[in-house]
């Protein structure tokens, strides 16, 4: 059941939530952290929106449907990999560019492949778990 107190947290922490995933993705060719532990926190962000206002409601506010969400990400991870290809070197070697963007550092390749295993990790945990919220069909047992 839905209280004031759990509606509120769930609209204000989810979103705090997210900041923290992506705080850890774009950290994480630095420091502990990346796409994977990212993808997870910002999966939890979801399933805690879910748990309070419905699987229905969650699935509204997402910007793709899940499993298309993980599509994209591996997609994403595997081109990272063709930039070192075309230029002579293995596949997946880390390219970076001289830009720099402010809280991440050096932008390149490995950021690429991990925007791309965040994207999978958020996409397939939010798929399982809003699938686990899903009522049964079946018969209901007194």
């Amino acid at each position: 059941m839905s209280t004031p107190v759990l509606r509120f947290a769930a609209r204000s922490l989810a979103p705090l939530l997210l900041v923290v995933s992506w705080v850890l993705l774009t950290r994480g060719h630095h420091e502990p952290g990346g796409g994977f532990v990212g993808g997870l926190v910002a999966a939890a962000a979801v399933v805690f929106f879910a748990l309070v206002f419905g699987e229905d409601e969650a699935r509204r506010r997402l910007p793709l449907e899940p499993l298309r969400l993980a599509g994209v990400g591996l997609l994403l991870a595997l081109l990272s990999g063709v930039p070192a290809a075309l230029s002579g070197r293995p596949f997946l070697s880390g390219l970076w560019l001289d830009l720099a963007l402010p809280a991440v550092g050096k932008a390149g390749t490995p950021l690429m492949f991990d925007v791309g295993v965040y994207l999978v990790v958020v996409g397939i945990a939010t798929a399982l778990l809003l699938e686990l919220l899903r009522p049964a069909d079946g018969p209901e047992v007194d």
